[in-house]
Protein backbone atom coordinates (compact mmCIF):
# COMPACT_ATOMS: atom_id res chain seq x y z
CA UNK A 1 0.00 0.00 0.00
CA UNK A 2 2.40 2.42 -1.24
CA UNK A 3 3.61 4.64 -3.78
CA UNK A 4 6.18 4.30 -6.82
CA UNK A 5 7.87 6.98 -8.83
CA UNK A 6 9.14 6.18 -12.51
CA UNK A 7 12.52 4.76 -12.53
CA UNK A 8 14.53 3.41 -15.67
CA UNK A 9 13.37 0.30 -17.22
CA UNK A 10 15.99 -1.86 -15.82
CA UNK A 11 14.79 -0.80 -12.04
CA UNK A 12 11.56 -0.98 -13.10
CA UNK A 13 11.71 -4.19 -14.98
CA UNK A 14 13.53 -5.98 -11.93
CA UNK A 15 10.21 -4.38 -9.87
CA UNK A 16 7.61 -5.96 -12.03
CA UNK A 17 9.19 -9.27 -11.87
CA UNK A 18 9.96 -9.49 -8.06
CA UNK A 19 6.78 -8.62 -7.31
CA UNK A 20 5.05 -11.12 -9.99
CA UNK A 21 7.59 -13.89 -8.55
CA UNK A 22 5.87 -12.89 -4.90
CA UNK A 23 2.63 -13.57 -6.65
CA UNK A 24 3.52 -17.10 -7.92
CA UNK A 25 5.77 -18.05 -4.83
CA UNK A 26 2.62 -16.85 -2.39
CA UNK A 27 -0.21 -18.65 -4.48
CA UNK A 28 1.82 -22.14 -3.88
CA UNK A 29 2.42 -21.46 -0.12
CA UNK A 30 -1.28 -20.13 -0.12
CA UNK A 31 -1.99 -23.49 -2.00
CA UNK A 32 -0.34 -25.81 0.58
CA UNK A 33 -2.12 -24.38 3.82
CA UNK A 34 -5.40 -24.43 1.61
CA UNK A 35 -7.06 -27.45 3.44
CA UNK A 36 -4.05 -27.48 6.23
CA UNK A 37 -4.06 -26.30 9.71
CA UNK A 38 -1.42 -23.55 9.91
CA UNK A 39 1.71 -24.45 12.01
CA UNK A 40 2.55 -23.73 15.43
CA UNK A 41 -0.27 -24.32 16.39
CA UNK A 42 -1.71 -20.90 14.96
CA UNK A 43 -5.83 -20.24 14.74
CA UNK A 44 -6.91 -18.42 11.45
CA UNK A 45 -9.07 -15.29 12.67
CA UNK A 46 -13.07 -15.72 12.86
CA UNK A 47 -14.31 -13.74 9.65
CA UNK A 48 -18.31 -13.78 9.41
CA UNK A 49 -18.68 -14.28 5.42
CA UNK A 50 -22.29 -13.70 5.54
CA UNK A 51 -21.73 -10.29 6.96
CA UNK A 52 -19.15 -9.13 4.04
CA UNK A 53 -19.27 -4.89 4.40
CA UNK A 54 -19.07 -5.71 8.51
CA UNK A 55 -16.17 -8.47 7.93
CA UNK A 56 -13.82 -6.13 5.57
CA UNK A 57 -14.46 -3.01 7.92
CA UNK A 58 -13.04 -5.47 11.00
CA UNK A 59 -10.26 -6.16 8.91
CA UNK A 60 -9.79 -2.62 7.25
CA UNK A 61 -10.00 -1.58 10.69
CA UNK A 62 -7.32 -3.53 11.76
CA UNK A 63 -4.45 -2.32 8.45
CA UNK A 64 -5.82 1.15 9.78
CA UNK A 65 -4.63 1.25 13.45
CA UNK A 66 -1.41 -0.81 12.35
CA UNK A 67 -0.64 1.72 9.71
CA UNK A 68 -1.11 4.48 12.70
CA UNK A 69 0.96 3.03 14.81
CA UNK A 70 3.73 2.86 12.39
CA UNK A 71 2.96 6.33 11.32
CA UNK A 72 3.50 7.30 15.39
CA UNK A 73 7.13 5.61 14.94
CA UNK A 74 7.83 7.50 12.24
CA UNK A 75 6.05 10.79 13.42
CA UNK A 76 8.37 10.81 16.74
CA UNK A 77 11.19 8.97 15.05
CA UNK A 78 11.21 5.55 17.65
CA UNK A 79 13.55 3.46 15.05
CA UNK A 80 14.11 0.92 17.50
CA UNK A 81 10.16 0.44 17.88
CA UNK A 82 9.85 -0.08 14.48
CA UNK A 83 12.84 -2.48 13.69
CA UNK A 84 11.47 -4.46 16.38
CA UNK A 85 7.85 -4.77 15.37
CA UNK A 86 9.90 -5.43 11.65
CA UNK A 87 12.11 -7.75 13.28
CA UNK A 88 9.19 -10.01 14.97
CA UNK A 89 7.00 -9.97 11.83
CA UNK A 90 9.57 -10.98 9.51
CA UNK A 91 9.96 -13.94 11.54
CA UNK A 92 6.36 -15.24 12.04
CA UNK A 93 5.98 -14.56 8.07
CA UNK A 94 8.92 -16.65 7.06
CA UNK A 95 8.34 -19.57 9.66
CA UNK A 96 4.90 -20.16 8.21
CA UNK A 97 6.13 -20.06 4.47
CA UNK A 98 8.95 -22.02 5.05
CA UNK A 99 6.74 -24.71 6.90
CA UNK A 100 6.16 -25.68 3.61
CA UNK A 101 9.13 -26.70 2.97
CA UNK A 102 11.06 -27.40 6.35
CA UNK A 103 10.93 -28.61 9.93
CA UNK A 104 8.72 -26.11 11.77
CA UNK A 105 12.29 -25.88 14.64
CA UNK A 106 14.55 -25.25 10.84
CA UNK A 107 11.72 -23.08 9.62
CA UNK A 108 12.24 -20.81 12.61
CA UNK A 109 16.21 -20.82 12.90
CA UNK A 110 16.29 -19.79 9.14
CA UNK A 111 13.75 -17.01 9.63
CA UNK A 112 15.60 -15.72 13.09
CA UNK A 113 18.75 -16.06 10.42
CA UNK A 114 17.14 -13.99 7.39
CA UNK A 115 15.47 -11.57 9.76
CA UNK A 116 18.55 -10.50 11.41
CA UNK A 117 20.23 -10.02 7.92
CA UNK A 118 17.42 -8.16 6.73
CA UNK A 119 16.65 -5.76 10.01
CA UNK A 120 20.16 -5.25 11.65
CA UNK A 121 22.83 -6.19 9.81
CA UNK A 122 20.99 -4.70 6.22
CA UNK A 123 21.34 -7.11 3.41
CA UNK A 124 19.76 -5.74 0.93
CA UNK A 125 19.94 -9.27 -1.23
CA UNK A 126 18.37 -10.78 1.10
CA UNK A 127 15.64 -7.85 1.77
CA UNK A 128 13.65 -8.62 -1.40
CA UNK A 129 14.48 -12.64 -1.03
CA UNK A 130 12.86 -12.74 1.93
CA UNK A 131 10.07 -10.28 0.80
CA UNK A 132 9.30 -13.38 -2.22
CA UNK A 133 7.70 -15.56 0.66
CA UNK A 134 6.48 -12.67 3.33
CA UNK A 135 3.10 -12.18 2.00
CA UNK A 136 1.80 -16.02 1.01
CA UNK A 137 2.23 -16.70 4.90
CA UNK A 138 -0.65 -13.43 4.73
CA UNK A 139 -2.26 -15.08 2.44
CA UNK A 140 -2.21 -18.34 3.49
CA UNK A 141 -3.58 -17.35 7.18
CA UNK A 142 -6.68 -14.94 5.79
CA UNK A 143 -7.32 -16.56 2.33
CA UNK A 144 -9.51 -19.66 3.73
CA UNK A 145 -11.55 -17.81 6.11
CA UNK A 146 -12.39 -14.71 3.38
CA UNK A 147 -14.71 -14.68 0.28
CA UNK A 148 -14.51 -12.54 -3.01
CA UNK A 149 -17.38 -9.94 -1.82
CA UNK A 150 -15.28 -9.46 1.13
CA UNK A 151 -11.98 -8.82 -1.02
CA UNK A 152 -13.98 -6.56 -3.39
CA UNK A 153 -14.64 -4.28 -0.76
CA UNK A 154 -11.86 -4.76 1.60
CA UNK A 155 -9.90 -3.55 -2.15
CA UNK A 156 -12.15 -0.74 -2.42
CA UNK A 157 -11.53 0.58 0.70
CA UNK A 158 -7.52 -0.01 0.73
CA UNK A 159 -7.79 1.78 -2.97
CA UNK A 160 -9.43 4.98 -1.60
CA UNK A 161 -7.24 5.00 1.71
CA UNK A 162 -4.38 4.88 -0.32
CA UNK A 163 -5.02 7.84 -2.58
CA UNK A 164 -6.34 9.66 0.22
CA UNK A 165 -2.93 9.14 2.46
CA UNK A 166 -0.63 9.83 -1.05
CA UNK A 167 -2.53 12.49 -2.16
CA UNK A 168 -4.19 14.54 0.67
CA UNK A 169 -2.55 13.60 3.88
CA UNK A 170 0.74 12.58 2.70
CA UNK A 171 1.11 10.26 5.69
CA UNK A 172 2.09 7.37 3.22
CA UNK A 173 4.83 9.85 1.87
CA UNK A 174 6.32 10.68 4.81
CA UNK A 175 6.25 6.95 6.28
CA UNK A 176 7.68 5.63 2.85
CA UNK A 177 10.58 8.46 3.81
CA UNK A 178 10.98 7.16 7.48
CA UNK A 179 11.65 3.57 5.77
CA UNK A 180 13.55 3.88 3.23
CA UNK A 181 15.96 6.19 5.37
CA UNK A 182 15.94 3.22 8.02
CA UNK A 183 16.50 0.79 4.74
CA UNK A 184 13.61 -1.03 6.93
CA UNK A 185 11.18 -0.80 4.11
CA UNK A 186 7.63 -3.21 4.10
CA UNK A 187 7.89 -4.70 0.77
CA UNK A 188 10.61 -3.99 -2.10
CA UNK A 189 13.54 -1.53 -1.67
CA UNK A 190 16.34 -1.72 -4.89
CA UNK A 191 18.68 1.18 -4.50
CA UNK A 192 20.54 2.50 -7.59
CA UNK A 193 22.73 5.46 -7.69
CA UNK A 194 21.13 8.37 -5.36
CA UNK A 195 17.48 6.82 -5.81
CA UNK A 196 15.67 3.93 -4.01
CA UNK A 197 13.13 2.27 -6.01
CA UNK A 198 10.25 0.93 -3.70
CA UNK A 199 6.75 -1.15 -3.92
CA UNK A 200 4.81 -1.29 -0.75
CA UNK A 201 3.52 -4.42 0.73
CA UNK A 202 0.47 -3.78 0.77
CA UNK A 203 0.22 -3.51 -3.14
CA UNK A 204 2.07 -6.74 -3.06
CA UNK A 205 0.02 -8.65 -0.56
CA UNK A 206 -3.40 -7.62 -1.49
CA UNK A 207 -3.82 -8.46 -4.94
CA UNK A 208 -2.11 -11.82 -3.31
CA UNK A 209 -4.98 -12.18 -0.66
CA UNK A 210 -7.49 -12.01 -3.94
CA UNK A 211 -6.23 -14.47 -6.04
CA UNK A 212 -6.03 -16.57 -2.90
CA UNK A 213 -9.75 -16.88 -2.07
CA UNK A 214 -10.27 -17.28 -5.85
CA UNK A 215 -7.79 -20.33 -5.71
CA UNK A 216 -10.44 -22.43 -3.48
CA UNK A 217 -12.71 -22.27 -6.62
CA UNK A 218 -10.73 -21.71 -9.90
CA UNK A 219 -7.04 -23.56 -8.98
CA UNK A 220 -4.16 -22.07 -10.09
CA UNK A 221 -5.90 -20.60 -13.07
CA UNK A 222 -6.43 -17.95 -10.47
CA UNK A 223 -2.90 -16.77 -11.41
CA UNK A 224 -5.17 -14.58 -14.10
CA UNK A 225 -5.22 -12.33 -11.12
CA UNK A 226 -1.50 -12.06 -10.66
CA UNK A 227 -0.86 -11.42 -14.07
CA UNK A 228 -3.49 -8.87 -14.49
CA UNK A 229 -2.35 -7.20 -11.30
CA UNK A 230 1.14 -7.42 -12.80
CA UNK A 231 0.21 -5.70 -16.14
CA UNK A 232 -1.79 -2.70 -14.18
CA UNK A 233 1.51 -2.12 -11.91
CA UNK A 234 3.71 -2.26 -15.04
CA UNK A 235 1.77 0.37 -17.09
CA UNK A 236 1.30 2.85 -13.89
CA UNK A 237 5.54 2.33 -13.74
CA UNK A 238 5.55 3.07 -17.04
CA UNK A 239 2.80 5.88 -17.06
CA UNK A 240 4.08 7.55 -13.81
CA UNK A 241 6.69 10.37 -14.10
CA UNK A 242 9.81 11.20 -12.08
CA UNK A 243 10.11 13.00 -8.39
CA UNK A 244 6.47 12.29 -8.04
CA UNK A 245 4.53 9.76 -5.75
CA UNK A 246 1.41 7.37 -6.76
CA UNK A 247 -0.91 5.38 -4.95
CA UNK A 248 -0.44 1.91 -6.80
CA UNK A 249 -3.49 -0.06 -5.29
CA UNK A 250 -6.25 2.03 -7.51
CA UNK A 251 -4.42 0.86 -10.42
CA UNK A 252 -3.50 -2.93 -9.19
CA UNK A 253 -7.11 -3.24 -7.57
CA UNK A 254 -8.32 -2.46 -11.25
CA UNK A 255 -6.33 -5.38 -12.55
CA UNK A 256 -7.57 -7.46 -9.94
CA UNK A 257 -10.89 -7.28 -11.07
CA UNK A 258 -10.56 -7.11 -14.66
CA UNK A 259 -8.64 -10.89 -13.66
CA UNK A 260 -11.97 -11.76 -12.05
CA UNK A 261 -14.38 -10.79 -14.79
CA UNK A 262 -12.08 -13.32 -17.10
CA UNK A 263 -11.95 -15.99 -14.64
CA UNK A 264 -15.97 -15.72 -14.77
CA UNK A 265 -15.73 -16.01 -18.59
CA UNK A 266 -13.56 -18.98 -17.83
CA UNK A 267 -15.56 -20.88 -15.64
CA UNK A 268 -18.85 -19.60 -18.14
CA UNK A 269 -17.55 -20.41 -21.86
CA UNK A 270 -15.48 -23.58 -20.24
CA UNK A 271 -12.16 -21.93 -21.66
Amino acid sequence: MLIIMKHGIKITLMLIILFFLTQIIGLAITNFYLEKDLPYGIERPQVNQEKPVQSASFIFLIILIATVIIIFFAKFNMAFLWKIWFFLAVVFTLSISFSTMLSQIFSVILAIILAFFKVVKRNIVIHNITELFIYGAMAAIFAPVLNVTIMIILLAAISMYDMFSVWITKSMVNLAKFQTKLRLFAGLLIPYKNNIAVLGGGDIGFPLLFAGVLLRDYGFRSIVISICATIALSILLYKSEKKKYYPAMPFITIGCLIGYFILILFKYFYI
